[in-house]
């Protein structure tokens, strides 16, 4: 029986993930390199722009995803070196009243395995939520970071600022069956939390069910594909209306 396009796929990139592990062994500036796989690519929603490490080695079959999908993979110097394999780095930001709870979900996110790119506030001194909102959601939009947490008092200013940045589809989670439906069904890719109302027992729960539960795909994927649309289409008569 003759392989399938998908086995022939499948097979070189299975070789080219082979060589790029030996050749990481002999040599030393090997290891910066990072290899963008199809598993990588099927992360992101149709339409998104993911920045890859400088240098990185895209497979074949990852390519033809990304052309599938319409997902643009732009190289850029400044993206830290992730894969598929060890994304594990994650931004967290809060304001004053969010800061505590931030300090508090730092080292269990370590425990989780994760790396965390703490945006701020670093204090309980009065601050804009929007501000650090934003930052996170940056990370997140511009591919620097995997996920994105942002807390402030009721984390529902922080979803309405995530929220405004392309890329991004942030949910403000309160109970493990939001953090559930959130990435099951709507891909969050930003969680937002309340410091105000949950307590950090019940913060940490919400976080290790949202970051362990998997995007469903399916009909959830149509669904979420029409959701960055309409964010598309409002881009594109922005751009035509100057």
């Amino acid at each position: 029986m003759n392989p399938s396009r998908e086995d022939v796929r499948r097979l070189v990139e299975e070789i080219v993930r082979r060589l790029v592990a030996e050749q990481a062994v002999t040599d030393n500036t090997a290891e910066d390199r990072r290899l963008i796989d199809a598993a990588f690519v099927e992360r992101f929603s149709e339409g998104d722009v993911v920045h890859v490490p400088s240098g990185a080695i895209v497979t074949p079959l990852a390519r033809e995803r990304a052309r599938e999908r319409g997902i643009q993979l732009v190289e850029d110097t400044l993206v830290p070196n992730v894969t598929a394999r060890d994304a594990r780095v994650i931004a967290i930001g809060a304001d004053h009243g969010g800061y505590a709870l931030k300090e508090t979900l730092k080292p269990y996110l370590r425990e989780l395995g994760w790396d965390c790119v703490d945006v701020g506030t670093h204090s309980t001194e009065s601050v804009d939520y929007p501000d650090f909102a934003y930052a996170v959601a940056q990370l997140v939009a511009q591919g620097k970071v995997t996920y994105g947490i942002m807390i402030d008092g009721a984390g529902i200013g922080s979803c309405m600022v995530c929220n405004k940045v392309p890329g991004v589809r942030a949910a403000m989670c309160y109970d493990i069956a939001t953090a559930v439906n959130s990435r099951e069904h709507n891909h969050a890719n930003v969680l937002t939390l309340g410091a105000g109302l949950i307590g950090p027992n019940l913060a940490k729960q919400i976080v290790k069910t949202w970051l362990e539960t998997p995007y469903g795909g399916g009909r959830h994927r149509r669904r979420v594909d029409k959701i960055m649309q309409i964010e598309r289409r409002y881009m594109r008569s922005r751009g035509k209306d100057g």
